[in-house]
């Protein structure tokens, strides 16, 4: 019986997780649950899950977590902050820790789970590009296991003997991850202009959050899995290469020096990677439809367009700068999605104030978390000022 924290339940990537615990309550236990701020969430799903601890991350709502706990006659105990997160996810209510907090926010508790050896499901893609060589050290240290959960890393993954091999000795030449290409794919930039956040957030294939769903708009979020990829395989930036692949199908590849190419394919269904990672090396059952290629007729694969899509580039050039510019990079992108579904910045302006940010930051060595967070801090003020000068 493995005993999981989800951190980010009431996410999409949490409530697909809980799905697949849900179905298996004789192999996993939800015992640690935890939400940004829908408190009334977050105790519904302990009323279904009844898990030891419910954590809530703003403060000033653990009273009314604890009260409306106790109000549902629920025995869960109630915590509150960033404190709360990390000291569970290195606790003893969990021997599984689904790191599914969306952005920086995320970065403490997976590390505290990695440097505390749990069986680490990555879903917080920020965690490996701001902090990559904190991440493998906390690994090192921890002696424990990390399985991703973004479906592309998962797909690598499952196509790698072993999991994570060393590439060059298991005869790698290359990965190759997909791209849907989200709801803009093929539009040019006079077509962009003037997009609104809820066409951004409207894409064909996943239902995710709004944040994620701008990445994948951008294909910032393809750029910070790049970035990701680097980390989790140890794959140099000219040995990850991403191709559109509109049906989303096709989740990632893995070419060998012998011609082969492996893929993992699927449904579009989060709960296929969730499922993997909780039961790996055994498979379970995760609810999702089979897939029947002959009723999908055909897979189609096309080169991303740079011009248009400019984030996906700036990704590498952060990758290849290396040091911290990936946190930068994260941080700067972070400040301007927010501001664009706040209705205060174009869709175009969000590779632009990233590449300012850039500019004016060079890229320092990531020494430790602490140092780490300032410069997050730096490059998120950096943003706000360049926004502030250019559009306001």
């Amino acid at each position: 019986m493995k005993q999981v924290a989800v951190l980010g339940a009431t996410g999409s990537i949490g409530a697909s997780a809980l799905d697949v615990i849900a179905r298996h309550p004789d192999r996993f236990r939800a015992g640690v649950l935890s939400a940004h701020r829908n408190v009334d969430a977050l105790v519904e799903l302990c009323a279904r899950f009844r898990p030891e601890l419910a954590i809530i991350a703003d403060p000033a709502l653990e009273g009314a977590l604890a009260r409306k706990l106790k109000a549902a006659g629920l025995p869960t105990a109630a915590a509150a902050g960033a404190d709360a997160l990390t000291e569970a996810a290195a606790g003893p209510l969990c021997d599984t820790v689904l790191a599914a907090i969306v952005g920086a926010a995320g970065l403490a508790s997976t590390l505290a789970a990695a440097r505390a050896g749990k069986r680490l499901l990555l879903a917080n893609k920020e965690s490996a590009v701001m902090a990559g060589p904190l991440l493998l050290e906390a690994l090192r240290a921890g002696g424990g296991v990390l399985v991703p959960v973004d479906s592309e890393h998962n797909a690598i993954f499952q196509c790698l003997p072993g999991g994570r091999p060393e590439l060059d000795r298991a005869g790698v030449r290359r990965l190759i991850l997909t791209a849907s290409g989200g709801p803009f794919r093929g539009r040019t930039r006079a077509d962009l202009a003037a997009v609104t956040p809820d066409q951004a957030c409207a894409h064909p294939n996943w239902r995710m959050g709004r944040k994620i769903s701008v990445d994948s708009a951008t294909l910032m979020n393809k750029g910070l899995e790049v970035i990701e990829a680097h980390v989790l395989f140890g794959a140099a930036p000219e040995a990850i290469d991403v191709v559109v692949h509109p049906q989303s199908l096709l989740h990632s590849l893995v070419e060998y020096t012998d011609g082969s190419v492996l893929a993992e394919l699927g449904n579009p269904d989060m709960r296929t990677a969730l499922a993997h990672a909780l039961a790996w090396p055994e498979r379970v059952e995760a609810g999702v439809v089979p897939l029947d290629l002959a009723a999908r007729a055909q897979l189609g694969f096309e080169r991303p367009d740079t011009d248009t899509f400019r984030c996906l580039p700036l990704a590498y050039q952060a990758l290849r700068a290396g040091g911290d510019a990936p946190a930068l990079l994260n941080a700067a992108n972070e400040i301007a999605v927010e501001a664009f579904l706040a209705g205060a910045l174009p869709f175009l302006a969000i590779a632009d104030v990233i590449e300012a940010t850039l500019a004016e930051l060079p890229p320092s060595p990531v020494v430790d978390a602490e140092t780490l967070v300032h410069r997050d801090l730096t490059a998120r003020d950096t943003a706000r000022r360049i926004m502030r000068r250019a559009f306001c």
